[in-house]
């Protein structure tokens, strides 16, 4: 038949780079471990709260601060300041509609203050979903247990409170003039040529 054929793609070896050659690693992006481990820190303190305010508040309020400031147990079936009641499964399909936008914006989000909002959106988000999932009445229909009552403010807890820290940070990031790209540093000049 004839001659084998030759090797036409073997391993190559580069030379090392120099100092001035070394490439710069490529920008981090989406969440990092801090940012999963912050989510995870609220939705733990969030439950651990609220359980604490189901074992402990079920006998009535305690006032923290005269009556302006106390704990008092109470149950959302609704949503923010207690509206929607009875609307507890659709609730918790938006739930899990919105923390899926949440994650997937935070997966692509490189500025910090961005990150931050979106975290606590994130964290306060599914710390509240998990008492739609596993509370009483049941699946989908558990309310929310609140327990801070703050004069007329209506009563929350902590994964109310991330989430509204969360949505301010995120108005705040809306107004913000955006930052400017840093320009790409020029490739270095070629040598004058005699």
């Amino acid at each position: 038949m004839g001659r084998p054929v030759r090797q036409v793609q073997g391993p190559r070896r580069a030379a090392p780079l120099t100092d001035g050659e070394r490439a710069t690693p490529p920008e981090r992006r989406g969440p990092t471990g801090w940012v999963l481990a912050a989510i995870g820190t609220i939705i733990l303190l969030d439950q651990l709260t609220k359980s604490w305010a189901v074992a402990n508040l079920a006998d009535g309020p305690r006032h923290v601060f005269g009556d302006t400031v106390e704990l008092a147990l109470t149950r959302n079936g609704g949503s923010a300041f207690s509206r929607f009641q009875g609307m507890t499964p659709i609730l918790a399909v938006g739930a899990i509609i919105v923390t899926i936008v949440l994650a997937r914006v935070l997966r692509h989000a490189n500025d910090r203050l961005l990150i931050i909002a979106l975290t606590l959106l994130l964290g306060g988000a599914l710390g509240n979903l998990a008492d739609r999932v596993f509370r009483t009445p049941g699946f989908l229909r558990g309310h929310v247990v609140d327990f801070v009552a703050v004069g007329w403010w209506p009563v929350f807890n902590v994964a109310d409170s991330c989430v509204t820290i969360g949505a301010i940070l995120l108005i705040v990031c809306s107004l913000r003039t955006p930052a400017r790209p840093k320009p790409l540093p020029s490739p270095p000049a070629p040598p004058p040529s005699s």
